[in-house]
Order: structure tokens, then sequence, then C-alpha cells
């Protein structure tokens, strides 16, 4: 278990706080909050495969048509620090 919270902590440092400057106790909450919600559910993880936690992986696209059009959207999440990319429906 701690090697596996020592990796978490790393990331969070490497991915979040090494580029924000914390105000307070409270904006490190929401930005630690943000964070998890973002390595929990959006996050790729190489160690299962580049699957998010708590999502399969998606179908492979075998059609080329589709690779030309893939229609990606960004969302920033914590002022740009973090990026979400999802495919427009």
């Amino acid at each position: 278990m701690n090697s596996i919270m020592e990796r978490w902590i790393q990331s969070c440092r490497h991915e979040l706080l090494d580029r924000t400057l914390i105000w307070n106790h409270q904006h490190l909450l929401h930005a630690l909050r943000e964070y998890e919600q973002f390595y929990n559910t959006h996050r790729p993880h190489q160690g299962i495969a580049n699957n998010r936690p708590l999502h399969a992986l998606p179908p492979p696209i075998t059609d080329q048509a589709q690779l030309v059009d893939l229609g990606v959207r960004r969302r920033q999440r914590l002022g740009g620090i973090l990026n979400e990319y999802h495919q427009a429906a």
C-alpha cells in the first residue's frame, strides 16, 4: 500500500502541485478534490492497459472514415492545469 500512495503523491505533485500556487487550506482541498476526481475518472492508467479505473475501454475504431473526423473536444479543469479530452457526440 505504501508504494501505491507514493505513486499517487508523486503524480499529484508533478501534474498539479508543481504548477499551482496554493493560497490557503480551502484552496488546497479544492485542488486535491478536483485532481482526485480527474485521476479516478478520466486519466488513463498504464498499469491497467491505459484504462480509466471507473470505465471500460471503448471499442477500437476499425473504419478508416471515422479516423478522419474524430471530433475531439478538450475540457479544462483547474484553470487549464488539467485537461480532459472527450470525443464529441
